[in-house]
């Protein structure tokens, strides 16, 4: 009697290949969206800590924002679309966005970033 075999077959070893694949072109075409969001959140925290203790106006904070999204170049979101709030205990920075890579053809994918930093 034969003894059966036992493993993954050339074609298996394809489609996990394929998908492997295609979660890695997914990672490379997600990066650059993820590394602008790092320089939003790296330019939103430099502003609050320049800003720390002044009890700041949100023209000042804007002003800095300026600032730092032309040192980090930014060019998405817009500076003047962050959301700048004052409250009993300080000041509050909110982004909130949406952004879009091509991955394939028609297919996009869509990532939802949103942050919020205080000025205390």
């Amino acid at each position: 009697m034969r003894r059966r075999q036992q493993g993954m077959t050339f074609i298996g070893l394809l489609f996990v290949l394929a998908m492997a694949a295609a979660l890695l072109y997914a990672g490379i075409r997600l990066a650059p969206l993820y590394l602008n969001y790092m320089k939003v959140v790296r330019s939103l925290d430099a502003v609050a800590s320049e800003s720390k203790g002044d009890n700041p106006d949100p023209a000042a904070l804007r002003a800095g924002l300026a600032k730092q999204w032309e040192i980090q170049s930014l060019d998405s979101p817009d500076f003047k679309e962050i959301e700048i709030t004052k409250e009993d205990n300080g000041v509050t920075m909110h982004v909130s966005y949406d952004d879009s890579v091509p991955y394939i053809g028609n297919v996009s994918l869509s990532v939802h970033f949103e942050r919020t930093t205080k000025v205390q």
